[in-house]
């Protein structure tokens, strides 16, 4: 009988060592990680800026952070749920609503550096490949696009955020292969593709569409849209005002929310230890009670 030797000894369990736990939950690539925040050691203390967006089911969340010692540091975030206040009150999870998404950070970013008169970006959206061109005072705001754990695919709207950034005055190092409208075969960006998907032509055509072949699934499925009174022809309409009123007033406004009168507590308050013993004594005094009229009877 031959002699299977253990693999995995006592050894081997004592050096185990685990993953990281944004790791070991699937949160984050540490690859890609550490080469958007390495950053060269005769830059002492310079924080190296990323253009982080994420997208959720129902929001959009777009944030300038820096990484330190003590944790990542947030200079500005912008929300597709801020975007009610600009005029868009529905879709605000498609290519369109990330372009706005990236155009409102962009800006909030530069009028809190106080650099948003000398880096307009670019105010027309034509859907052409833009960057910024540097001022003879100082230099574009500089950051790194991070995607998380995106499929980086051609016409993702991580790149419709990716643009609105641009187009906000932000220097930020790409290609114009992964904009939507890019061609593989001719390997040019065509830019009145990209200009339709940034002014939601995609959503104004699939509308359409549904109008005329399911009228019932587009009752459905744009019912937030004809609440609103919006059609397929009033979207690029909307969206320009959009973009207007986003560069009139990027700064972050405050909830509009009542806070709640009363406090809700759902567990029971702590009693002190007097509270206590005149909760007991009150029960001791109702049961000698209960048994004397027993007794009574």
């Amino acid at each position: 009988m031959a002699f299977v030797k253990a693999q995995k000894s006592k050894a081997y369990f004592k050096r185990f060592q685990v993953k990281f736990k944004r790791r070991r939950a699937g949160k984050t690539d540490y690859r890609a990680r550490i080469r958007l925040i390495n950053q060269d050691k005769n830059k002492y203390n310079t924080p190296k800026y990323r253009f982080v967006v994420r997208f959720t089911n129902k929001d959009i969340t777009a944030q300038m952070v820096s990484a330190s010692i003590a944790g990542d540091l947030v200079l500005a975030a912008a929300y597709a749920r801020e975007l009610p206040h600009y005029g868009l009150k529905v879709g605000l999870t498609n290519y369109a609503a990330a372009y706005c998404t990236g155009l409102l950070l962009a800006r909030r970013v530069l009028k809190k550096l106080e650099m948003d008169d000398e880096y307009e970006g670019n105010v027309e959206a034509s859907g052409e490949d833009f960057s910024v061109e540097p001022a003879e005072s100082r230099r574009p705001f500089r950051a790194l696009l991070d995607v998380g754990l995106v499929k980086t695919t051609t016409g993702n709207r991580v790149f419709g955020a990716l643009k609105g950034a641009l187009d906000g005055g932000l220097d930020i190092p790409h290609s114009d292969k992964r904009f939507a409208g890019f061609s593989k075969d001719s390997k040019q960006l065509d830019a009145e593709v990209h200009h339709n998907y940034i002014f939601g032509g995609h959503v104004a055509a699939y509308m359409r569409t549904l109008m005329e072949d399911e009228p019932e699934k587009y009752q459905s499925q744009f019912s937030e849209y004809i609440k609103a009174g919006i059609d397929a022809d009033s979207l690029e309409g909307m969206y320009k005002k959009v973009h207007a009123a986003i560069r009139a007033d990027p700064t972050m406004k405050k909830s509009e929310k009542q806070a709640p009168k009363e406090h809700r507590r759902f567990n029971l308050k702590k009693l002190s230890y007097e509270e206590r013993k005149a909760k007991l004594i009150e029960r001791l005094n109702t049961l000698n009670s209960a048994a004397d009229e027993d007794d009574e009877e």
